[in-house]
């Protein structure tokens, strides 16, 4: 006894090229992700300040000069 489809909805199945679109861009969001995570995840973690980043608190190294 073959099953015939009942009312209601039927989608189609996602052709080839919409499955590749999806996954490449699935993927890049995730590497942005983890990306950020390793530049940025200890502050956002709250585990570092931001201002503690990149040597910023030395004053020596903006060539300002004698302050006297």
């Amino acid at each position: 006894m073959a099953s015939r489809p009942g009312p209601g909805f039927h989608p189609h199945l996602p052709g080839f090229g919409h499955q590749f679109l999806a996954k490449a861009l699935g993927a890049s969001m995730w590497f942005f992700i983890f990306y950020r995570a390793r530049q940025d995840g200890s502050k956002l973690l709250g585990l570092s300040h931001p201002w503690e980043a990149h040597g910023h608190g030395h004053h020596d190294d903006h060539g300002h000069g004698e302050h006297h």
